[in-house]
């Protein structure tokens, strides 16, 4: 049996990066990218693999200064074509870093660059909860971390928007579609929460 792209690109992350941060990263991107293919009836696996395999390069090659031909995502990418990977799917690795010259124009593409950072900063929303439990996360406490301007200072809140729009979705529907993608995969990702029992739970009721 043929193996998947998702399962093929999964071996690949793991070989390339051992951050268990990043490949968490990975991970929430990966399964952001399934959801709204199926939520679009496009391919899910493909697009799978591609979140999955976005920042391959970013642990071994940063680059921090963003040369528009050198370091992450241009490493990576040339190992893809040279590993047989299609240009679909090395042309969206490069859109989504600004810095490439690549312009999002395909529905895999816009959305890659739609959920990047918004997964990461959905992800930093779920762990500051006392749970750290992505159950507990919605839009209003995504909204209401995004005015918070000394929170995951790193992600790009402009960008966030501006991607949304490029997707042609309205701010609120691409929070919540992510939000719903992180739930389903809450243990890998760490945010299934801590596990409350006996009297604590009264306070649920």
């Amino acid at each position: 049996m043929n193996e998947t792209l998702g399962a093929r690109a999964l071996n690949i992350l793991h070989d390339w990066v051992q951050s268990e941060s990043l490949r968490k990263h990975c991970y929430a991107v990966a399964d952001s990218m399934k959801y709204f293919a199926q939520l679009r009836g496009e391919d899910a696996d493909l697009w799978e693999a591609v979140g999955l395999l976005h920042d391959m390069d970013y642990e071994r090659h940063p680059n921090p200064e963003h040369s528009p031909t050198e370091g992450h995502p241009f490493v990576g990418v040339a190992w893809l074509r040279e590993n047989g990977w299609s240009e679909e799917i090395c042309r969206a690795i490069l859109s989504h870093a600004d810095y490439a010259n690549v312009s999002c124009e395909t529905a895999l593409e816009k959305t890659l660059y739609a959920v990047d950072e918004l997964s990461s900063f959905i992800v930093a929303v779920a762990l500051v909860r006392p749970t750290k439990s992505i159950h507990e996360v919605d839009v209003r406490a995504v909204k209401k971390k995004m005015k918070d301007k000394a929170f995951a200072r790193a992600v790009n809140r402009d960008d966030i928007v501006r991607a949304a729009e490029k997707l042609g979705m309205p701010l609120d529907t691409v929070i919540t579609e992510v939000i719903t993608a992180l739930k389903s995969d809450a243990e890998r990702l760490g945010l299934a929460g801590t596990r409350q029992v006996g009297p604590a739970t009264a306070s649920q009721q």
